[in-house]
């Protein structure tokens, strides 16, 4: 389990890239817009194109998800969660409407779908064993929250070793999958075909 210092010190990591980077891409730690929009793609291959939904985005950093709902033409009613107050601060600056709220709280509402993006990759100085446990309660919370589905990414075992780096954590991306497959849903996939260095998983309830 990940004691309080060690969150402390990833709340610290990302409020940092937010406030010497502002609300970019690499405000919240990709390496660019392309790749940011990349990833919600296959993230939201969980959602209905035609439905309005109930969303929580867990890890939202500064919201840049709803940029592409947008753009796609979803429709739907927001929840943004973030560990970092200098993300939300920055997340309301930007976004205000009624379907849209951001807090750095879980209030114990469920919501039809979460997304979490790149919330598992930065360990700094846990353990592998001790961030997979992290990553495990945390699927457990996020999938008591969610009551049709959900979907999140983690950089891939599979990375070049040449290119891998120590404070963060590559996950083995069957592992997973059979963990999701056992704990949550029969209906899960592994997408693992996309031009970056991770995988995403989608579990439909």
């Amino acid at each position: 389990m990940l004691t309080k210092k060690i969150l402390t010190e990833i709340n610290k990591y990302y409020t940092a890239k937010i406030s010497t980077h502002g609300a970019t891409s690499s405000g919240v730690d990709w390496n660019s817009r392309e790749s940011h929009f990349l990833r919600f793609e296959q993230l939201s291959k969980i959602l209905p194109k035609d439905l309005i939904f109930s969303l929580m985005d867990y890890g939202c950093g500064f919201g840049s998800l709803i940029e592409f709902l947008l753009e796609n033409n979803f429709k739907f009613n927001y929840s943004g969660y973030d560990i970092s107050e200098e993300m939300i601060t920055k997340a309301k600056s930007i976004y205000s409407s009624s379907n849209i709220s951001f807090d750095s709280k879980l209030n114990g509402n469920k919501y039809e779908y979460t997304i979490a993006n790149g919330i598992f990759n930065v360990k700094l100085e846990s353990t592998n064993q001790g961030w997979q446990k992290h990553i495990e309660k945390t699927l457990n919370k996020i999938n008591q929250i969610s009551k049709k589905g959900f979907s999140f990414n983690i950089l891939t075992s599979y990375s070049e070793k040449e290119f891998k780096k120590g404070y963060l954590y590559y996950a083995d991306p069957l592992y997973f999958f059979d963990f999701c497959k056992r704990h949550f849903s029969k209906n899960v996939a592994l997408l693992h075909d996309y031009e970056l260095y991770e995988f995403t998983i989608i579990v439909k309830k």
